[in-house]
């Protein structure tokens, strides 16, 4: 699994005690369900919230980081992009950092701040990556700016190559967009590390992950990486062997395996996990 430490200091003995995330359907936990009355995304068959048949990644990593779920905070929300969003049911990511911090002008430190956003912005129709990247940017700026010293940011897999796009017209440009996003987004981490070198930023390669979990499907356990789970014919018999869940969430299976790969992407850049304490 690929593991990509942006900036990476000696192991901080403190180990991390919070975890903040902000983002999109990829990371929501129930926000959507919640403020839309119980009707997205629809349970079943979706589990409890989540866009995916089961808990998604953030959860799995806060587990294994041994963080109890008091201590961690989501703001994720389906539909999010990396913006304010105003105007919008679902607030942006850019949004959800600046309520995060009207609230917490002062920030924990020991904390992991989790950023995951970017699809939504190209797959409702965004076709340059400026802004996009530039949202992130200031989003993780601003966080620097309030205290904050720990950073997991993701990456975003081939979007030409969702089961929802795959055999649409647009695939070419999503993928080519992808690519864009991706170069100019590890191009911003390492400027921000560069300017702010108390910082531990960890990049989270999602799109070498999807990559690798689709040439070696059997690996990690798949039998079908290109067409969704659930579709308008009904759920399929094993749902986590398939790498999709929907036409472009991943599976809760998917989701375990991204989990990993930033546990260890974390643990590469020297982050203090809780079993890093002395006895």
């Amino acid at each position: 699994m690929t593991q990509m430490p942006i900036s990476q200091m000696p192991t901080n003995q403190v180990p991390i005690n919070q975890i903040y995330v902000f983002g999109d359907s990829l990371s929501d936990v129930g926000v959507s369900l919640r403020l839309s009355n119980g009707n997205n995304p629809p349970d079943p068959p979706y589990f409890q919230g989540r866009f995916s048949n089961g808990r998604v990644w953030v959860e799995y990593l806060a587990e294994a980081l041994e963080v109890p779920v008091e201590q961690v905070s989501n703001a994720a929300r389906g539909g999010a992009t990396t913006g304010l969003d105003a105007g919008r049911a679902a607030p942006g990511l850019l949004a959800q950092v600046q309520a995060f911090l009207q609230a917490n002008p002062s920030v924990n430190a020991d904390a992991l701040y989790v950023l995951w956003a970017g699809a939504n912005d190209y797959l409702q129709g965004r076709s340059d990556t400026a802004l996009p990247v530039e949202n992130l940017r200031t989003a993780i700026a601003s966080l620097i700016q309030a205290g904050a010293q720990r950073f997991l940011v993701g990456n975003l897999p081939n979007l030409g190559q969702l089961p929802a796009t795959r055999l649409r017209p647009e695939s070419a440009a999503l993928s080519q967009l992808t690519s864009a996003h991706n170069q100019n987004l590890s191009q911003t981490l390492e400027q921000l590390s560069q300017s702010s070198p108390e910082i531990q930023l960890v990049l989270l390669d999602i799109n070498t992950l999807y990559q690798e979990a689709i040439a070696n499907s059997t690996q990690y356990g798949f039998t079908n990486v290109t067409t969704a789970c659930l579709s308008t014919a009904g759920i399929c018999s094993q749902p986590n062997q398939f790498l999709f869940w929907d036409g472009i969430h991943p599976t809760t299976a998917a989701h375990r395996f991204m989990s990993e790969a930033a546990r260890q992407a974390i643990e590469a850049a020297g982050i203090a996990a809780v079993e890093d304490q002395a006895a």
